[in-house]
């Protein structure tokens, strides 16, 4: 098993034990378990079944029990019998064409007084059955974060299966109305929190790897801040994370940062906070909007507890550079980093640092995806509302850091009279809110020769 089945087989295993639970004390069913591979005898009893659970056969309380039997069954498959699962799913439970057509044609002849009772019927028309079997799982006990680790594998698998696609956007658009921010809670996570808890916090950080319960104690400390939105069905499941640190100025390295060796500082007379590390923790809500919210409850919170904290920004990576730089070869950046462990040798950093912060910057600025940002984290931050601030030389030299940006990061400024402002022009225009520094490092984009 490689390194990302296993940590798909993990990601499952919760999910399987909340659903055993919802099966245990359920009337009916024969029990379901099918061949990993999901082979034709067994994707016909799963296709029965499926069916009866939309047909309501023996009421609610065996509706339950089959769709529990069901859940239970998905995640015993291998991963070429959940394929073949969800391809029954999406291809012969999708909405009827001839009924929507249909539909549609009685609405557009309809008289007023029956066009209510038609727009019903288109409705119902576009409605999916498998709409209604993911509300059953829905309904289950666990039944919420099985959701939310199926759209993981319809992701996964949607690419290389056209009868895939469809379904994914009907459960995205269930879970997005599932895990409105409205419904979320914010909780602060210390030390103090439960063990399971803060072993999720290890595995699910995805910016800056916890190397060790002391790092994560360091990162949880008087002068830090974790936060993280919880949905009521998935109360012990963080949905994404943000670690802040309490300091005095931009912070410029997250060496420093994260330095357990470094004395606590006083929270109290700390006047920026850091967000250094957003992690999303539910892999199957890609897509959804968590983080932007999250800030905005996160510096509302900061701000109530500390009112001398007057600037909230970050220390961000940059993680597409390294990617852009391989289509975009630079001579200079390539030269300056020529030489083993350049970025240990003074003199060599040094002569490295102009050439790479100004092509850094021409790809921050410049590099465009659909007229917007091609780095992610920048389009995440810019959308946001935040600006370019600076760039920070040498901020995380770790193997990962090097790869992705030559060792450079970013701080995104978040200044509460401008968020709207920086907002609308990016969101308009595509418009990039920067500082003086930034744009003099970035320069005019070059005009590609015709």
């Amino acid at each position: 098993m490689s390194q990302s089945e296993a940590e798909v087989s993990r990601l499952f295993d919760r999910t399987l034990a909340g659903l055993k639970e919802a099966v245990r004390g359920l009337i009916g069913g024969d029990g379901l378990d099918p061949d990993p591979d999901l082979t034709k005898g067994d994707a016909e009893r799963i296709r029965e079944r499926l069916w009866a659970c939309l047909e309501g056969r023996g009421g609610e309380v065996s509706a339950r029990n089959r769709a529990a039997e069901l859940g239970r069954a998905y995640l015993q498959l291998s991963q070429t019998g959940r394929r073949r699962y969800l391809t029954i799913l999406a291809t012969e439970f999708d909405r009827d064409p001839a009924s929507v057509e249909q539909a549609m044609a009685a609405l557009a002849t309809v008289p007023p007084e029956g066009r209510a009772a038609a727009e019903d019927a288109l409705r119902d028309a576009l409605s999916a059955p498998r709409e209604r079997l993911l509300r059953q799982f829905n309904a289950l006990a666990g039944g919420v974060k099985f959701l939310v680790d199926l759209r993981y594998d319809l992701m996964r698998f949607a690419p290389e299966d056209a009868a895939l696609p469809g379904l994914e956007k009907d459960l995205k658009r269930l879970l997005a109305s599932w895990f409105d921010a409205g419904f979320l809670e914010l909780r602060r996570i210390d030390w103090n929190a439960p063990a399971s808890l803060l072993e999720r916090l290890i595995n699910y950080e995805a910016v800056h790897a916890i190397r060790s319960w002391q790092d994560l104690k360091n990162r949880l400390d008087s002068d830090r801040r974790c936060y993280a939105f919880f949905h009521p069905s998935m109360p012990d499941e963080p949905l994404i994370f943000v670690e802040v640190a309490l300091e005095t100025g931009l912070a410029d390295n997250v060496h420093a940062l994260l330095d357990e060796e470094s004395p606590v500082g006083d929270a109290s007379r700390a006047n920026t906070a850091v967000f250094y590390s957003i992690s999303n923790a539910q892999r199957g809500l890609a897509g959804i909007a968590l983080g932007d919210f999250l800030i905005k409850r996160v510096v509302d919170d900061l701000r109530a507890e500390l009112p001398n904290l007057k600037t909230f920004a970050t220390l961000s990576p940059i993680p597409g550079f390294g990617r852009w730089l391989e289509q975009n070869p630079d001579e200079g950046v390539e030269a300056a980093l020529a030489k083993p462990q350049w970025w240990e040798d003074p003199e060599t950093a040094e002569g490295a640092k102009g050439p790479v912060l100004r092509t850094v910057a021409r790809y921050l600025v410049h590099a465009k995806r659909e007229g917007r940002a091609a780095d992610p984290v920048a389009h995440f931050h810019l959308s946001n509302g935040a600006r370019m601030e600076r760039l920070n030389w040498l901020a995380n030299v770790s193997e990962t850091g090097r790869a992705q940006s030559a060792g450079v990061m970013i701080n995104y400024l978040y200044r509460s009279d401008l968020i709207e402002a920086n907002h609308e022009a990016y969101k308009g225009e595509g418009r990039i809110a920067m500082s003086s520094s930034v744009r003099a490092l970035a320069g005019k984009q070059e005009r590609k020769p015709r």
